[in-house]
């Protein structure tokens, strides 16, 4: 098991920093944080690797639950509990997820918890894989301390979910989400076969600094969409340009399998070599947030695709104005990313982007 990253410890301090290009006019004042999140991983499962490892800390961390907090984790396989992620965070008025609220849980069960998500995602590159996952945490915490909404945003408002046992054979899909995240590993035949949908936003888009270290997850995604509009001519700007307008994603929760039968925009195939390598590193952006081996499988399959890729966009090629929206619609890979106006942090806007996978949503269930 590889060491992990984590956000908090105690005295967790945010301070705002403004974005370079976005330049939010809402400055609030530094953060006091109080909520500590152990480290260590719970038991030994580095002499196993791969699927084996991942069951092993799913196991170690059921292992940590009492009998009525397994039985939020632990369900059955379900396409109806599958579907049951959003953007939205979780709150009186709109109960929606599955498992069991990270905030119910103990130090020692937390560890385990996170011990178990860092095994499925990448870890040691700043802004992304775990560490985006860590980021997109911290950003709530400070989302809900400065709005004074603690009950709907913050790090303990996210739930972990089996769908499924946990086997290198059987199917089952590893969830978790809240607010702007959202995860779905989904296993069957002891490999992994899906890994959407997948939600990835924050807000503030701003960076914040928790102990020293800067977090501004979903950043690097922005820009990289921004290069490759950019870079475009005139031509491939009128050709990649979408007719509509879009305030958000398209294929967000609730809109499973609705994607256009028509694909619209610039067919990528048709760029530069090096124009479309911009395109494929925005697409590595999500993909690598996984752990490596199943990056490496899922990064080849749309690699293959991309010049049967379309690249749309309306709005700026800044993706940093509200309304400004891009989407790669490819043989398999479905990723969209929206610059939402911001109603907590006026003047401001922060992303939406769900990647979704016209074959292998849900593992394909």
């Amino acid at each position: 098991m590889k060491p992990l990253m984590f956000l908090s410890g105690i005295g967790l301090v945010i301070f705002p920093a403004l974005l370079a290009i976005q330049r939010p006019v809402y400055t609030p004042a530094p953060v006091q944080m109080a909520n500590p999140l152990p480290m260590a991983v719970p038991t030994d499962c580095a002499s196993v690797e791969g699927l084996a490892q991942v069951v092993c800390l799913a196991d170690a961390f059921k292992a940590t639950l009492n009998r009525e907090q397994v039985a939020a984790l632990q369900l059955p396989y379900s396409k109806t509990d599958a579907v049951k992620w959003s953007n939205f965070p979780e709150f009186g008025g709109r109960p929606r997820r599955v498992g069991i609220r990270l905030g119910l849980l103990n130090p020692v069960q937390l560890k385990a918890a996170k011990a178990l998500m860092g095994a499925v995602m990448a870890q040691h590159v700043p802004n992304e894989g775990f560490d985006e996952l860590d980021g997109n945490l911290a950003a709530d915490e400070y989302f809900g301390k400065t709005t004074g909404k603690t009950d709907t945003f913050s790090p303990g408002n996210y739930f972990l979910a089996y769908l499924g046992t946990p086997s290198t054979t059987g199917l089952w899909e590893l969830q978790f989400g809240g607010h702007h995240y959202a995860f779905a590993n989904t296993y069957n035949y002891g490999k992994v076969t899906g890994v959407t949908p997948s939600f990835r936003g924050v807000e503030p888009m701003a960076a914040i600094t928790v102990n020293g270290r800067s977090y501004q997850p979903v950043e690097q995604e922005r820009q990289a969409f921004a290069m490759v509009l950019s870079g475009l001519t005139n031509t491939e700007q009128t050709k990649a340009k979408l007719a509509s307008t879009f305030r958000d994603v398209l294929l967000g929760p609730d809109r499973d399998g609705q994607f256009p039968v028509t694909k619209q925009g610039l067919r990528v195939g048709d760029l530069p070599a090096a124009k479309q390598t911009l395109v494929l590193n925005a697409i590595r952006l999500y993909v690598n947030d996984l752990d490596p081996a199943t990056a490496a499988t899922v990064l080849a399959r749309y690699t293959a695709g991309l010049p049967e890729t379309y690249l749309g966009y309306s709005g700026s090629e800044t993706l940093s104005q509200s309304g400004d929206y891009v989407r790669l619609d490819g043989p398999g890979i479905w990723l969209e990313y929206s610059a939402q106006p911001s109603r907590d942090f006026p003047g401001t806007v922060h992303p939406h982007s769900v990647w979704r996978d016209r074959t292998s949503d849900y593992g394909g269930n």
